[in-house]
């Protein structure tokens, strides 16, 4: 079996990725910036920018945190240089993850058209039963 070839940029990223998560759950005292999930972080090659990708666990108000975050992105960027020995630092820049709701979403349908498919049958059950006098 071969081994899996992860690239520097790979591991650059999954190690910003646990950073900031644990920067921004311990350190980032803005009240705007509620509890924000990271669930991926995309470096570029040339390592200037990255995509950081993120969700939120409660009803906070999404352009505020989208705010607050990027008014944070210096902060942010200045604890992961401390934390991270790189040459180049990315920007950073964010952006909301809609995986999780397309994927509740996608639930949600998949649970529908099982209950209607279920509901289907025992109606079509009903009407193939011999009337009985």
């Amino acid at each position: 079996m071969a081994k899996k070839q992860f690239s520097r940029a790979d591991r650059i990223s999954e190690q910003m990725q646990r950073e900031l998560a644990d920067i921004i759950r311990t350190e980032l005292k803005d009240p705007r910036v509620g509890w924000v999930t990271i669930t991926g972080v995309d470096v570029t090659r040339d390592y200037s920018h990255a995509k950081v990708f993120y969700t939120l666990m409660t009803s906070s108000d999404l352009d505020t945190t989208q705010h607050a975050l990027e008014r944070a992105a210096g902060f942010l960027r200045s604890e992961v240089a401390r934390r991270i020995k790189l040459f180049t630092v990315p920007q950073l820049h964010f952006v909301y993850d809609h995986s999780i709701e397309r994927g509740v979403h996608m639930t949600q349908l998949i649970n529908q058209v099982a209950q209607d498919d279920a509901a289907s049958r025992v109606d079509d059950d009903n009407t193939d039963a011999p009337a009985q006098d």
